[in-house]
C-alpha cells in the first residue's frame, strides 16, 4: 500500500470514528431528560405548560408533533375521555400482577407496592424494580434470614 493510500485509509478512520461519537452523542442527548419532570409536561393537562414546552424544545419530540399532541390531548379532556384524577393506577398495576401464581406473585405485588429497589426511568428506556424473595422451605416454621438489601423481603410459603 503506497503512503498516500495509507494516509486516506487512516483519515477515513478517523471520520468515520468521529462520526459514531457524534452520532452516539446526539442519541443520548434525546434519552436523557435531565431531572424527573425536566420535560414540561406533566399529569395535570395544562393545555399552556405542554405548549411552552413543546415551544422551548424539552420534549422528546419535534415541535409540530408535540404541538399537535398537545392540541388532541385538550380536545381529549374536553370531551371527558382524558381524566386522570378518577383513575386507579394502583388498582391497574396490582390487577397485571394476577396473571403471576405463587413466589412470582407475590414478588410482583410487593414491587407494585413500591418495596425494594427502584432504577432507570421512563426516559432512560425503563424504569427496573426488584424486590428480595425468600422461599420459606417446606416443613419448616421458621426461617432465619440476612437480608442483602436495607429494604423489606417477601416471605413466602414454598408451594407443593
Amino acid at each position: 500500500m503506497s503512503a498516500p493510500a495509507h494516509q486516506r485509509s487512516r483519515q477515513s478512520l478517523v471520520y468515520f470514528g468521529v462520526t459514531a461519537l457524534l452520532a452516539v452523542t446526539a442519541a443520548t442527548a434525546q434519552v436523557a431528560t435531565g431531572a424527573p419532570g425536566a420535560t414540561g409536561i406533566d399529569a395535570s393537562g395544562s393545555y399552556q405548560q405542554e405548549v411552552q414546552a413543546c415551544m422551548t424544545g424539552r420534549t422528546q419530540q419535534d415541535r409540530e408533533t408535540c404541538l399537535k399532541e398537545a392540541r388532541n390531548a385538550q380536545a381529549d379532556k374536553k370531551r371527558g375521555l382524558l381524566d386522570n384524577a378518577g383513575a386507579q393506577f394502583q388498582a391497574n398495576a396490582a390487577a397485571r400482577c394476577d396473571v403471576l401464581a405463587g413466589e412470582e406473585k407475590a414478588a410482583c405485588q410487593a414491587r407494585v407496592m413500591g418495596y425494594g429497589n427502584t432504577s432507570g426511568s421512563v426516559a432512560g428506556g425503563g424504569v427496573l424494580r426488584e424486590v428480595e424473595t425468600v422461599v420459606m422451605p417446606e416443613g419448616r416454621s421458621s426461617v432465619t434470614i440476612e437480608p442483602k438489601t436495607s429494604d423489606p423481603v417477601v416471605l413466602v410459603p414454598a408451594t407443593k
